[in-house]
């Protein structure tokens, strides 16, 4: 097997994922905490975004000037994002200097700090990315539609959280959340590149094995009844131009109709990062004029979540006009199976994002974590060879389940002329 994967668990429960790869003098170091907006209860919404901006504030040993400075000295570069199931945090360094990440992560499982100053600060500063997104006709769009479609589950709010808990979350409560989350049994650390393996993982045993694991933290259980029928709502908002978001409910990663959908989403909305001017609805809306653009997008997540499509409108056109010629082409792939051509195009182009988005060492690095969030690596070893054995009755039979009228939210955003 090209590249194996070493996949060690340390005494405290902490998952260490490692992968050598030596083509370039280059390690990426990523470590995973199983945390995100699925686990914030109301009230708390965003407080795992919020933490994560918390861990650059830096610990005694590592402050957060110094570090930056450091990490740029060495050549590395560094972030960290949150999403609705994980929150996960990067440094990519030359072979060499890869000590340093290693040790600063360790830290900051532990002794990152939380004073009150510095938690007042990153309020205003998120409070100021909240009032950005509320700018944007398309994240207003997206947020409504999200909360339509889920009235029990924590997908319900978006990840930034909603801005009444973003004025009254405390220090306290921040804290609290770090300590019960950010522990070994809840990590993974998936490290690729230039090293051998049996002293990278001595040094990780050194520097993590010692790290009090804690108690499992709590899981919110609750799960979204099936939807009785079309969701409609308006937005309404500054701008000049409509949008229309249509979103359905889809499985999760692991549901064995997840390969079939991505090769639908594929004809219909064309492969991302790819021309995707060749697609369905691209053609159908784009080209004929109904819609000035039209994209799509799914994601692989631990409970189901959605798949959503986002309609710019033509000022000449009305809403109902594409809205109308998406309902054809979505029942042309139920009534008809899709020709075995058109299938095998569609599934070179999802292997061909899948490619682009596992060629370097970083993102090799990401997908050992990534897929440790709602899998196992096997998911990703066996991605390309689920994709080719998706068949024209596979798509037609998900296209079929999923994309009934009475389960999807169509939400409409409609400028009132002001200017953005």
């Amino acid at each position: 097997m090209k590249n194996p994967v070493t996949q060690v668990t340390l005494k405290n429960g902490m998952k260490v994922m490692l992968k050598e790869i030596h083509t370039a003098p280059i390690i990426s170091s990523w470590i995973w905490y199983r945390v995100g907006s699925r686990d914030e209860p109301t009230g708390r919404t965003g407080i795992s975004h919020w933490t994560e901006h918390m861990m650059f504030k830096g610990t005694k040993k590592f402050p957060a000037r110094v570090l930056d400075k450091a990490i740029s000295r060495d050549g590395g570069r560094w972030n960290a994002s949150t999403s609705r199931d994980s929150t996960r945090y990067y440094e990519t360094m030359p072979a060499g200097k890869i000590d340093l990440a290693l040790r600063l992560e360790a830290d900051r499982m532990q002794n990152s700090i939380f004073d009150k100053k510095g938690v007042e600060s990153e309020r205003t500063v998120i409070i100021s990315e909240r009032e950005g997104s509320e700018n944007e006709p398309t994240f207003l769009l997206s947020e409504a539609v999200q909360h339509a479609a889920f009235r029990v589950h924590p997908y319900h709010h978006d990840i930034i959280g909603d801005m009444a808990d973003l004025k009254t979350i405390t220090r306290d409560e921040l804290y609290a959340h770090y300590r019960t989350y950010y522990v070994p049994g809840n990590a993974v650390l998936s490290i690729a590149g230039d090293f051998e393996t049996k002293s990278m993982l001595q040094r990780i045993r050194e520097l993590y094995e010692s790290i009090p694991n804690g108690s499992n933290p709590p899981r919110i259980a609750r799960p979204e009844p099936e939807q009785k029928g079309e969701i409609r709502l308006v937005v309404e908002g500054p701008g000049e131009t409509a949008f229309t978001q249509v979103a359905w409910h889809f499985p999760n990663a692991t549901h064995p109709d997840y390969f079939p959908l991505q090769v639908l989403e594929s004809l219909l909305n064309g492969a991302s990062g790819l021309s995707y001017k060749t697609s369905r609805l691209y053609r159908a809306l784009v080209d004929r004029e109904f819609a000035v653009d039209v994209s799509g997008w799914s994601e692989s997540t631990i409970d189901p979540y959605l798949y959503r499509i986002t309609i710019t409108h033509r000022p000449d056109r009305k809403t109902e006009e594409a809205l109308s010629v998406l309902g054809d082409e979505i029942k042309k792939l139920q009534d008809e199976p899709v020709p075995d051509e058109e299938i095998k195009r569609a599934v070179k182009q999802a292997r061909a994002v899948f490619a682009y988005g596992s060629e370097n060492i970083t993102h090799q690095a990401f997908w050992m974590g990534y897929t440790a969030m709602f899998a196992d690596y096997s998911w990703y070893t066996a991605y390309l060879n689920k994709l080719a054995k998706v068949t024209p009755k596979d798509v037609q039979r998900v296209a079929q389940i999923y994309l009934q009228p009475r389960y999807r939210v169509v939400g409409t955003y409609i400028p009132n002329g002001r200017g953005a």
